[in-house]
């Protein structure tokens, strides 16, 4: 049986409201102690385990307002030697209640309990003691409370003892490898921490049982409070605990404690729960040294693709200490978001919206983005991160203020092998990963540039890939896939930076026929397409518009009214098939 902060949970375990776990005995515990020597169970057994926090004791009939969960309710039934039969209904109320336990003396105010009263006890495994007669409530409350504080104190003294340990490690310079093996020997059982993708980050133990902590159901634990949840038997024990490691508003993933001896127990979980908190500290501790060696690495990686990085041979020098292999023929791969928020610069353009040149401010476009698009571009980092590492070992990638730039080895394949060579792999990779891991579906489009043999090249190289992402967004919508080489007459397009200039182009050379809203004109557009397709071939254009020759040639006639005889003049061919390229061009 599972449970998590939002549920009471098994007896043995309970989570306050807070989401802290709180402790007190067991009624076979409270049972045990001398005060209740002459006591007897005569209801309820399968309830033993229920745990006791508090005492009560019943002195009016509207006891259902004053009690609380895990109280073990004491009572003569004085209040109900005038009422008897509300005790029928008396152990239903208290088991929805939560409480732990009802014992009551016998005798003086009541003779017996009804029957129906001790079955419906065992049927909701409520436990019913008779206590003894010579026995003060008092002697009781005394030795049972005394019991819960000592307990209380001595599991927050393991617990703040063992926070200690971790914290020292930590400031010893310990990382998430010392800190389950201390958790694994405190408790003598198996410990992993797991990333948010149920990847293992640390573990201590056997294989077997590390690769069975993940296994366990993730999403069964996804909605584990603060305080944790686990798996817990009959007698307070199970097999694994699971605590979230949460930092800054956070989940940075479980770390999970497992033996197959089932013998975890509650108070476990307080020890977990420190550990995890330590586990945070490491893990902010290495993300912030991250984001400094990234930063560091994106900023020469800018510099290389500025040229302002120093000659080849300091290039590639400086970039086999990142791991980069940039001896070797390469090729710039850029990925950029669809769907860019109002106002952000486009591809090539800095913040301020003029173009990028070189050694421009690609850091400062992050100003006044939400956190939403934050977050999109923290994953499309760490998918193109993940899929470039597994292909390309060498290459350097880097994530940038809008877009994420690889410089991917390209040994043995040219541009007319991309649709199945390396790069479409990583392309097709990180666009899995990517969705896999975005509440809300977002697209990105990828630019590819042509080989270069030269780190002094890559400037170059960097330009025509961001050209190869804006134009074919502009061909083929969010989610294109592009190669500089595979442009063609659209790269020429793409360098008017004035889209009024093309609009009025088209206008001037289409008139009535550039415009979307009558059907008939778009009918025509698309027969002069065709046309211009065709090489004017009337026969071929007829039959792959399913047209019958005389029509074509009446529509023919028609286009040249409108446009001039295009039949004749092959500039003004030329300048209709720009004008329709154009307007193929999506964005302008």
């Amino acid at each position: 049986m599972s449970y998590t902060s939002a549920d009471p949970g098994p007896p043995a375990l309970r989570l306050a409201s807070t989401g802290t776990l709180t402790y007190g005995l067991s009624v076979g515990e409270v049972l045990g102690v001398s005060t209740l020597n002459g006591a007897r169970l005569i209801a309820g057994r399968t309830g033993l385990d229920r745990i006791v926090q508090r005492l009560n004791v019943m002195e009016v009939p509207d006891i259902l307002s004053w009690v609380k969960p895990n109280e073990l309710l004491l009572t003569t039934g004085y209040p109900l030697r005038n009422t008897p039969q509300s005790l029928d209904n008396l152990v239903a109320d208290l088991d929805e209640r939560g409480l732990a336990a009802l014992a009551i003396k016998l005798g003086r105010y009541l003779d017996s309990l009804p029957a129906e009263m001790i079955a419906q006890a065992d049927r909701r495994g409520f436990p019913l003691i008779l206590l003894p007669n010579d026995v003060g409530f008092d002697d009781i409350l005394n030795q049972v409370l005394t019991d819960i504080l000592n307990r209380q104190a001595a599991v927050l003294a393991r617990t703040e003892e063992v926070h200690r340990a971790l914290v020292q490690i930590v400031l010893c310079g310990g990382g998430l490898q010392e800190v389950v093996d201390e958790v694994a020997t405190l408790l003598d059982v198996a410990v992993v921490v797991l990333d948010g993708e149920q990847r293992v980050l640390a573990g201590a133990g056997p294989d077997e049982h590390v690769q069975a902590m993940r296994a366990f159901d993730a999403g069964r634990h996804a909605a584990c409070g603060r305080g944790g949840c686990g798996i817990i038997g009959a007698h307070g024990t199970g097999d694994h605990l699971v605590v979230p490691v949460m930092a800054g508003g956070f989940d940075h993933g479980r770390i999970v404690a497992f033996t197959p001896a089932g013998t975890l127990r509650g108070t476990d979980l307080g020890i977990l729960e420190r550990a995890a908190t330590v586990a945070a500290l490491v893990v902010t501790k290495q993300q912030a040294v991250a984001a400094v060696e990234s930063k560091y690495r994106a900023d020469f990686l800018r510099d290389i693709l500025a040229g302002r990085a120093g000659d080849d041979g300091r290039v590639i020098a400086h970039c086999d200490g990142f791991g980069w292999n940039l001896d070797r023929p390469v090729m710039v791969v850029v990925a950029e978001l669809d769907g860019r928020p109002r106002g952000a610069p486009a591809a090539g353009a800095d913040a301020d919206g003029k173009g990028r040149g070189k050694g421009a401010d690609a850091d400062g476009g992050n100003r006044g983005r939400g956190a939403e698009e934050r977050t999109a571009q923290e994953r499309l980092a760490a998918a193109w991160t993940t899929a470039v590492r597994r292909h390309d070992r060498g290459a350097a990638v880097a994530s940038f203020a809008h877009e994420v730039v690889a410089v991917v080895g390209a040994d043995g394949f040219d541009s007319a092998e991309l649709t199945a060579g390396p790069v479409q792999a990583m392309v097709k990779e990180a666009s899995s990963i990517f969705a896999e891991h975005l509440p809300v579906r977002r697209t990105f489009s990828t630019g590819i540039s042509r080989t270069v043999s030269s780190p002094a090249a890559l400037p170059e190289a960097y330009e025509q890939a961001v050209k190869a992402v804006r134009v074919g967004r502009q061909l083929n919508g969010a989610g294109a896939r592009a190669h500089f080489d595979q442009l063609g007459v659209y790269r020429l397009l793409s360098l008017v930076s004035d889209p009024e200039e093309l609009h009025a182009f088209v206008r001037e050379t289409l008139g009535d026929l550039a415009a979307d809203d009558e059907p008939e004109l778009v009918d025509l557009r698309r027969t002069l397409q065709v046309l211009l397709e065709t090489n004017l071939n009337v026969a071929e254009t007829a039959r792959r518009l399913h047209f019958h020759y005389n029509t074509l040639r009446y529509r023919i006639g028609k286009l040249e009214r409108m446009l001039g005889a295009f039949t004749e003049d092959a500039h003004l061919r030329l300048n209709l098939t720009l004008a329709l390229h154009v307007l193929r061009m999506r964005g302008i």
